[in-house]
C-alpha cells in the first residue's frame, strides 16, 4: 500500500476546508442576496396567487426535508422536546425565523440552518408545514385535561382561540407536543432567556406546575 506523506495529507486536509468554505460561503451569499426582501409582502403574495403557491410548497418540501430529522415528516415531531410544526400559523412561523435570525430566539443550529435560507425557502417551507395536519392524541388523564380545561378557557383562550389554533401573530398551540410546551410554559413563566414575551410572562408568573401538566394535557389533545 502506498504510503501518504505529511505534506499530501496535509495537501488534502486544506482542500477539503477550501471546498466546504465554499459551500457556506455560497449558502451565505445567496441568503443575504435576499435578506431585504419584505417576506410579510411575499407570503401575501404567494398566497394569492395559485403558481407562485404551488412553487413555494415544492419548494418548502425540499428544504423540510433536511428539517424533518427533529421536526419529523410532514412536521409532526417524534421526538418529545422538539415542537410539532404541522398546520402552525404562517405569519407566526415566518416570525419565528426572523426571531431565531436575530438572536430573540436562541438555538444555535436553528439559527445556523435559516440563516442559509433565501427568502423563497423561507416562505415555502412555512407555507409547506402550516398546509400539513398535525397528529393530535387524546389525553390519557381525562381528569387531568378536564381541569386543564377550566384553567384554559378563563384565561389562555384569550389570545390562543377557543380551540387552541391562535392566529397570524398568535403560535397554535393545539395537538403540541406535551413535553415541548410543558417546557416552554415554565420558560415563560420562569423568566428564562430562551423564551420571552411580556404577554406570556405575564400569564404564566402565576401557575403551579400542576396547572401547566393540565393545561399541557388539554392543549395537546386538541385537533
Amino acid at each position: 500500500m502506498k504510503k501518504l506523506s505529511l505534506a499530501s495529507i496535509a495537501g488534502s486536509f486544506i482542500c477539503v476546508c477550501m471546498c466546504l468554505s465554499s459551500v457556506t460561503w455560497a449558502q451565505t451569499t445567496r441568503a443575504q442576496s435576499s435578506a431585504d426582501v419584505d417576506l410579510n409582502a411575499r407570503l401575501k403574495e404567494t398566497e394569492a396567487n395559485p403558481r407562485l403557491l404551488e412553487a413555494a410548497h415544492k419548494t418548502g418540501a425540499k428544504v423540510a426535508s433536511f428539517c424533518a430529522n427533529c421536526h419529523g415528516e410532514g412536521g409532526n415531531s417524534a421526538t418529545p422536546e422538539t415542537p410539532n410544526l404541522a398546520g402552525q400559523n404562517t405569519s407566526y412561523l415566518l416570525e419565528q425565523l426572523r426571531q431565531f435570525v436575530d438572536g430573540r430566539r436562541k438555538n444555535p443550529f436553528m439559527e445556523g440552518m435559516i440563516r442559509a435560507l433565501n427568502a423563497d425557502e423561507k416562505i415555502g417551507v412555512v407555507l409547506y408545514y402550516a398546509s400539513k395536519d398535525v397528529t393530535y392524541k387524546p389525553s390519557a388523564n381525562a381528569l387531568l385535561a378536564t381541569k386543564g380545561q377550566d384553567y384554559y378557557n378563563k384565561i389562555c383562550f384569550r389570545c390562543h382561540g377557543d380551540q387552541g389554533r391562535g392566529n397570524e401573530s398568535i403560535a397554535r398551540i393545539a395537538g403540541q407536543n406535551p413535553v415541548y410546551l410543558n417546557t416552554t410554559l415554565k420558560r415563560y413563566r420562569d423568566g428564562s432567556a430562551l423564551r420571552k414575551d411580556p404577554l406570556m410572562a405575564a400569564n404564566t408568573k402565576t401557575m403551579t406546575d400542576a396547572d401547566i401538566d393540565a393545561v399541557v394535557a388539554y392543549v395537546s389533545s386538541l385537533k
